[in-house]
């Protein structure tokens, strides 16, 4: 490895560090391009190493994250039971499909999550009802 993809691995993993712990991202949206764009792996590669570098992220995440009262054990134990079975699907599939395949999918799935997160954050927040006390008036 030369001292230019050792300088892009620890950006990308600095970078992708930095967002997973501040908005809970980094695996998906920063080390698959990071990977691909600036360590030149093909994106089934890109998303295999992502797959492992994601563990290491999350489990430091969760656990600090945990120390602020943040963390929902009972759903995350319920998604991570679950993950492996897509996981084998979703490998098996992607080794059998094109590269260019992946990546596009890849970027249509950002696309997708990138537009609900954007509308969400934009919206106004709906006003609750206040709580009827059981009079009326």
């Amino acid at each position: 490895m030369e001292a230019a993809d050792i300088a892009g691995a620890l950006a990308v993993g600095l970078a992708a560090g930095l967002a997973g712990g501040l908005i809970g991202v980094g695996g998906g949206v920063l080390f698959v391009p990071g990977l691909v764009l600036f360590l030149s792996l093909g994106q089934l590669d890109a998303q295999a190493t992502s797959l492992l570098a994601v563990v290491l992220v999350g489990a430091v995440g969760a656990w600090r994250q945990a120390g602020y009262g943040n963390l929902r054990l009972r759903d995350g134990i319920v998604i991570g039971v679950l993950s492996p079975l897509g996981v084998l699907a979703g490998t098996a599939t992607a080794n059998v499909v094109s590269e260019r395949f992946l990546a596009l999918s890849f970027a249509a799935v950002q696309l997708v999550f990138a537009y609900k997160l954007g509308r969400r954050a934009i919206r106004p927040p709906e006003k609750a009802e206040a709580p009827s006390n059981g009079t009326n008036g």
